[in-house]
């Protein structure tokens, strides 16, 4: 059975996101928290999935899997959001925020995660694609929420679950999860084929 195989493994979780820590417990999957100090810059010709694939794949190579135990898997991943051909990243403060917000209201935009699982022998990068489309928001309504709920560590600066996405999503194509910047179903999907080729070596 999958799901007991995959126990015997401990995954290293490289992201401070407490929305990916969530998911991964929900998976009921052991892991442990990793540091992983990197300047998330990247080459100025990358675009949408490939900005997410590179930047989780930058991570993953930050931390020295080379004496990683055999039963060890790191997980690095990167959320995007991509408006009218342009990277949205997260708000650098409270201006910022209602900024970008201004510009997702009454649009559709892409959500880009990408993740990276690596061993100390493999190594693959996948990502995942959702369109998320707002009404148009009021300023009182953005106003509000930046000030409530503070989305200052969330790309686009908006999360999905929060209150902004209960009263301003009106479509979604993909993923949700996702959205909130970790894939779960193909993440899991991925992992059990890594895992798979790993006990094929």
């Amino acid at each position: 059975m999958k799901q007991e195989i995959l126990r015997h493994y401990n995954l290293l979780l490289g992201s401070k996101s407490p929305r990916r820590q969530e998911l991964l417990k929900a998976l009921g999957l052991h892991y442990s928290l990793v540091e992983i100090d990197v300047e998330e810059v990247y080459p100025s010709h990358l675009q949408g999935a490939d900005i997410a694939r590179y930047l989780c794949e930058l991570k993953a190579d930050a931390y020295n899997s080379e004496h990683m135990p055999a039963d060890s898997i790191l997980v690095t991943a990167d959320t995007i959001v991509w408006l009218d051909g342009k990277y949205i990243g997260k708000p650098a403060g409270r201006a910022e925020a209602i900024e970008m917000l201004t510009q997702l209201s009454g649009k559709q935009h892409s959500v880009y995660s990408g993740i990276c699982l690596k061993s100390s022998t493999r190594k693959v990068v996948f990502h995942s694609h959702t369109l998320v489309t707002f009404r148009e928001l009021g300023l009182d309504e953005i106003e509000y929420y930046v000030s409530h709920h503070k989305p200052y560590d969330k790309a686009g600066s908006y999360g999905i679950q929060d209150w902004i996405g209960y009263i301003g999503v009106t479509g979604i194509e993909g993923c949700y999860y996702n959205v909130m910047g970790f894939p779960v179903q193909l993440f899991y999907e991925q992992l059990t084929r890594f895992i798979a080729g790993s006990n094929e070596e």
